[in-house]
């Protein structure tokens, strides 16, 4: 398996030391493993991402059942905190953690975005939206992933040019000969796959969200006899940001100068995205008027599988692929999930799925293949 990594920077925190990516060089992820005995093994690679594609897409299912009846930040609150808990202390009596101040922070600030602002808004939005259809909207993933990848190399490279500039006789090259910011972005543009890929992705959402966003239902008649659906727009607006949010703490995590242990990383992500997530609960409200005996057993049934499944299984190999793989082969689980989503939405829940849905699912998966063809 072949893929290109659009960054033009140096990853100085993959197991086994440095090792440079370019747009234009080959990195083949066999070779890679077997010529640094210290470096995950082409197998590991390819089952992790297997439990990505697979889990994942089943995930959201179960948030959209638990919801119902569980108030959504709090649902994942107790979530992380049981998860990252029983983590942690696996690690502690295992293996043993060893966790600098910085380290803690960094996983902290990681957990931020991409629990509370990822995870909690996906939530948040699968109380009134579909979890096929919420799925299809956070397949957009990919793109934030390829835009945080281009916009990363093109900065890496300004401030290398300016520290190169300087560093001959400590005498400053005059402003002319140095490339701008500008010229060096346009020059790690994405090439032409993504850049199309990016477009019919794009196309593909609007397709999916733009007669809600105009005040119309959204038709899904075909496969189910029960009508319309209207999206609520800020739901809507919530999964894309909650697409963001993972984006820039993936990246923040795995570009951390002191990066710990993948694992024991994701402990700490998990453990301070419960305090947020918990802090979020309360100040929205959530707590008030709220009893235990209000969640309907079916919740608590998905809450247990979030827990085992998504955040000890998925969420983990989630970390630990970030530390080892590319992102944006990481980020490929975005046109697996929906398929996996939406055929157990309409299955299991008799969720909603007509032409219009079909033709944006199609539209959104082809855009997220064109770029993850591109990096090959």
């Amino acid at each position: 398996m072949q893929v290109y990594s659009t960054a033009g920077w140096t990853n100085k925190h993959e197991t086994g030391g440095a090792a440079t990516f370019s747009m234009k060089n080959r990195v083949d992820l066999r070779g890679l493993a077997q010529a640094n005995s210290q470096g995950p093994s082409f197998l590991a690679v390819a089952i992790a991402l297997l439990v990505l594609y697979t889990v994942w897409g089943s995930t959201y299912l179960a948030i959209r059942v638990g919801v119902q009846t569980f108030p959504p930040f709090l649902m994942g609150a107790v979530r992380f905190a049981v998860a990252g808990g029983l983590l942690l202390v696996f690690l502690q009596v295992f293996r043993g953690v060893r966790l600098t101040i910085r380290q803690c922070v960094d996983n902290a600030i990681g957990g931020f975005f991409m629990l509370l602002g990822g995870n909690g808004l996906v939530s948040w939005a699968c109380e009134e939206i579909p979890s096929g259809i919420a799925t299809l909207i956070v397949a957009m993933n990919p793109l934030f992933f390829v835009a945080a990848e281009w916009l990363l190399g093109a900065w890496t490279q300004h401030k290398q040019n300016i520290l190169a500039s300087t560093s001959i006789d400590d005498a400053k090259l005059p402003s002319s000969q140095m490339p701008s910011l500008g010229s060096v972005v346009l020059a790690h543009s994405p090439n032409r796959w993504t850049q199309i890929g990016l477009v019919v992705g794009f196309l593909g959402l609007c397709i999916l969200v733009a007669p809600s966003l105009a005040g119309q239902s959204l038709s899904t008649e075909g496969l189910s006899s029960q009508g319309q659906v209207q999206l609520a727009p800020w739901r809507i607006l919530a999964l894309v940001g909650a697409c963001l949010n993972w984006t820039i703490g993936s990246m923040y995590i795995r570009h951390a100068r002191h990066a710990a242990a993948p694992m024991s990383g994701a402990s700490i992500q998990m453990l301070a995205g419960a305090v947020f997530m918990f802090m979020a609960s309360y100040l929205l409200g959530e707590l008030r008027e709220f009893h235990w005996g209000q969640i309907a057993p079916e919740a608590w049934w998905s809450w247990v599988y979030l827990v085992v499944a998504g955040s000890l299984i998925g969420y983990t190999s989630f970390v630990w692929l970030m530390k080892h793989a590319s992102p944006t082969l990481v980020s490929t689980y975005s046109y697996i999930n929906p398929m996996i989503a939406v055929f157990l939405g309409w299955w299991i829940l008799g969720e909603q799925v007509g032409p219009r849905v079909l033709v944006a699912s199609a539209t959104i998966i082809a855009g997220v293949v064109m770029i993850s063809w591109s990096k090959r």
